[in-house]
């Protein structure tokens, strides 16, 4: 029993290092992408490409293509799912050593399909390396693990462009040739992943073939439990695209920093650690913090937010999102703290870090014997959500953004809690009796 547990941790480990990899590539690409594309623009006038208009293809499709991905995964396994939809990873950020518009826009659209895939055999291939004493804790380590990438794609952002405007074309070569290769060792160390069953370590499935993924994936998405959550689910989408975006516009357009763009990468830097330190404690303490129910960090994560908002409100003003502003703070003296808006942006990480560790945590435990659909129902919402947010960003002030969030923060809340309580006396009444616990 020992040895077979032990045997699900290291493969826990290994997937977290794997989307470590990826997602380093693949964060770091996505920080600078606006700043590349112009300069891609201005030596190219051929290349009209634009990263909004990506974005937005990106995310589409992945919203759409998540109804699908249950039944790719019912005759794929999650292991190879996965490594699928870590291949379009790849070939995307390949597709800027040669940039051309059409390019750009195909490795979107086939991106869009990768990341339905990558991310609803990861939820698969979790919940089989779990029990429902060990999913808090895998959840946690596998969401510090896959966060270290922010911090070490901003920590190169910082450094790499720091000072530049424009990015010239050897620059652009030698970065995306390098995070090229760190996506491509990803994928060699997802390879390494055993397939699920007695011989790898945690538990087979049976999804019932494409066609009864695809009808299990709409027959669980109108249970109530699923309703309810898809209120938490599309306000973590929503508080992504606000962090990843908005929320460095904000500091970039704010001109009463002493350096404004210098500030973008340090805040990178302070979600990531946010998110790090979040999914650590959540992951070292999972299996002490799930005897008391997940509701209790979920409060947590809501009580942080919203002090976070508060303080973005009191700290920028609200023409930030939008354009480069002089406007006044509503601090002393009407100027804006570097040191607020840094704690903002780890307060702004630690708080999505207890939502999405406890959503992987219930469920993987709610649906264990359906975590296919479920967590490709999971990222149908937060992409939908989070390509609304991303529409509405070009139009909406700060303090909008701000009173959204604060509105799907308590609801998503407050539904989290009544499926939790549910579910927390359903743990409690059935013991685990998983074997290799």
């Amino acid at each position: 029993m020992k040895l077979s547990m032990d045997r699900t941790s290291i493969n826990v480990g290994l997937l977290g290092l794997a989307f470590m990899l990826v997602f380093t590539s693949f964060q770091t690409q996505g920080n600078m992408q606006q700043v590349v594309i112009k300069s891609i623009n201005a030596d190219d006038p051929s290349f009209t490409g634009s990263g909004y208009i990506s974005l937005a293809v990106i995310y589409a499709v992945f919203a759409s293509f998540n109804w699908l991905a249950p039944s790719c995964l019912s005759f794929l396994g999650p292991k190879l799912t996965m490594i699928i939809g870590g291949v379009t990873y790849v070939i995307f950020i390949g597709g800027f050593l040669w940039p051309h518009t059409v390019i750009l826009y195909l490795t979107s659209v086939l991106i869009g399909v990768g990341a339905a895939l990558i991310w609803t055999g990861q939820g698969n291939y979790l919940t089989l390396m779990s029990t429902q004493k060990t999913i808090s804790r895998n959840s946690g380590i596998f969401w510090a693990m896959l966060q270290t990438s922010m911090l070490f794609g901003n920590v190169f952002v910082f450094y790499q462009f720091m000072g530049k405007d424009i990015i010239d074309y050897h620059t652009r070569m030698v970065v995306f040739l390098a995070l090229t290769v760190v996506g491509v060792i990803g994928l060699g160390v997802m390879c390494l992943l055993p397939k699920p069953g007695s011989e790898g370590g945690g538990r087979t499935d049976d999804l019932g073939g494409a066609f009864g993924a695809l009808k299990k994936s709409f027959d669980l998405f109108k249970t109530r439990d699923m309703l309810l959550l898809s209120a938490t689910f599309f306000y973590t989408g929503i508080e992504l695209s606000f962090f990843s975006g908005v929320y460095s516009a904000c500091l970039s357009f704010t001109l009463r920093f002493p350096d404004p763009k210098r500030l973008v990468g340090l805040s990178g830097m302070f979600i990531g650690v946010g998110e790090i330190l979040g999914g650590g404690v959540f992951g070292i303490f999972g299996s002490k913090t799930v005897k008391y129910g997940r509701d209790p960090i979920i409060l947590l994560g809501y009580i942080v937010h919203m002090v976070c908002f508060f303080l973005i409100f009191l700290n920028l003003p609200t023409m930030s999102p939008l354009q480069n502003t002089t406007d006044p703070s509503h601090l002393p003296y009407g100027e804006p703290s570097v040191t607020i808006a840094l704690l903002c942006s780890f307060l702004l990480g630690f708080g999505d870090a207890c939502y999405n560790t406890q959503i992987y945590s219930i469920l993987g435990s709610l649906y264990e014997d359906s975590s296919g659909p479920a967590f490709a129902l999971f990222k149908f919402v937060q992409s939908l959500s989070a390509a609304s947010c991303f529409f509405y960003s070009s139009v909406f002030e700060l303090y909008w953004h701000l009173a959204i969030l604060v509105v799907f923060a308590t609801i998503g809340t407050i539904t989290f809690w009544m499926v939790e309580w549910k579910a927390h006396q359903r743990v409690k009444a059935k013991p685990d009796t998983t074997a290799f616990d």
